[in-house]
């Protein structure tokens, strides 16, 4: 089959059945019948000479083959989606940046990131955030300009990324200024039996500092494990416990003095990471930041 003969419609079709799982939301999606939609995908595997879906029971299974269609129109589609989102700000005459970022990163530490462009009258963001694969998946389909990430994505010759290194920022033990401000601890030497708040297990700080104390025979007393940094920064300003966590998360609390910090680990680290595609839509103003130009980048 050569490319003049196949039907990008019926091609629209499979993928919106694909990424539904069902035939009949597709047909409404589409404002078309569920037959409709059949006969053209039916007429899609003719052309392909192999079959799309399978059935088992009342679900559409996709075969080796339509894996292998989905992948390819994933990126037409996302593409697709990307230009004319592309056209729309540019006959506003804006550009449009749309940042992804996984459910455990600072939104202290993001908005640092984007703060140079909240000045800019020209930019239009979209910010969103989730678990890192959904954001690549995003990413991947052009959904998504740019992830950030406190973890790197693994290694895949099918799906090949660049991941930048942003910088890092060791991990700090913070406490109520009422309570601790003359006091000092070594973490994680002296923590055992303290009532504590950490990031949750899918942060990757967790497993470092669960590592540390496992090695040193110490347990402290965990009171409470948040994965959301923006509630971990309430439990720590409010409960009384102390908190381990990245201080760009409580910087406002730490300036205004109703935090303090009680210790520090170098340890410790949380890294940053940009995570873009190799063959993404060159954006200004991403690549400003992105290279770290002193006059459009501020990171603390």
């Amino acid at each position: 089959m050569k490319l003049d003969q196949l039907n990008f419609h019926h091609l629209l079709y499979f993928w919106r059945v694909a990424k539904l799982g069902h035939l009949t939301r597709a047909a409404e999606e589409l404002h078309t019948s569920q037959s409709a939609v059949s006969a053209q995908i039916r007429q899609l595997e003719e052309r392909f000479g192999d079959d799309l879906f399978t059935r088992k029971g009342r679900k559409l299974i996709l075969t080796d083959t339509g894996q292998l269609v989905l992948a390819y129109a994933d990126n037409i589609f996302g593409l697709g989606e990307e230009m004319l989102g592309r056209l729309q700000g540019r006959t506003a005459g804006l550009t449009r940046l749309r940042v992804g970022s996984v459910g455990t990163l600072s939104r202290n530490y993001q908005e640092n990131w984007i703060r140079p462009l909240l000045a800019d009258p020209d930019v239009v963001l979209t910010l969103e955030s989730g678990l890192l694969n959904d954001l690549v998946s995003r990413l991947v389909q052009h959904q998504l300009d740019v992830v950030l990430s406190n973890e790197t994505v693994p290694a895949d010759p099918d799906r090949p990324m660049h991941c930048l290194f942003l910088g890092s920022q060791s991990i700090s033990l913070v406490g109520p200024a009422s309570r601790w401000a003359s006091q000092s601890l070594r973490i994680p030497e002296d923590l055992d039996g303290v009532d504590i708040a950490l990031p949750g297990p899918r942060h990757a700080l967790r497993a470092q500092f669960d590592a540390l104390c496992a090695t040193a025979g110490v347990a402290p007393r965990l009171r409470a494990e948040v994965d959301d940094m923006a509630m971990l920064r309430l439990i720590a300003r409010d409960s009384g416990w102390l908190t381990l966590l990245p201080e760009v998360v409580v910087q406002d609390e730490l300036r205004a003095g109703v935090l303090v910090t009680v210790g520090h680990s170098a340890a410790l680290q949380e890294r940053f990471y940009a995570i873009t595609t190799p063959h993404r839509h060159r954006i200004e103003a991403l690549e400003k930041l992105l290279a770290g130009r002193p006059e459009y980048m501020s990171l603390t």
